[in-house]
């Protein structure tokens, strides 16, 4: 499994439209064939930075997945709706200033109860204590 690391740089001021955004690709990504790990929004300390984590079988399936998104009516309503205010050139949401994808690489095993090796994320999501799942 492969992950995408969405790193955005919200505007505080309009943090209730990024939260909407979030939670509409709820339903949306995983009908599109991705799995929504979460989208986070800032708990305590920064109070601009907000990440999404969604996973993919490959490369190819993150590939299928951007053409079902890219089809899928309520996938291009929710780019609209973000896009209405936007500020700026970048291709986020209004709510945010930039957007970022990143694909973090493996940096180590991990034995699953079968003591079979499987590989980990550099990034865990129960690591996170001071970030908030949209749900």
């Amino acid at each position: 499994m492969i992950t995408c690391f969405i790193r955005y740089d919200i505007d505080p001021f309009q943090r209730e439209l990024f939260a909407e955004y979030a939670r509409r690709w709820g339903q949306i990504i995983p009908r599109c064939g991705g799995h929504l790990i979460g989208y986070f929004l800032p708990h305590e300390g920064s109070n601009y930075e907000a990440w999404g984590l969604i996973g993919f079988e490959s490369l190819a399936a993150y590939e299928a997945y951007r053409a079902r998104l890219r089809s899928d009516p309520e996938g291009r309503a929710n780019f609209a709706m973000a896009q209405e205010k936007r500020r700026g050139g970048h291709a986020g949401p209004a709510c945010a200033r930039s957007c970022a994808r990143v694909w973090p690489c493996v940096t180590y095993p991990l034995e699953d109860a079968d003591g079979r090796e499987r590989e980990r994320e550099m990034i865990r999501v129960a690591s996170l204590p001071s970030w908030r799942f949209v749900s």
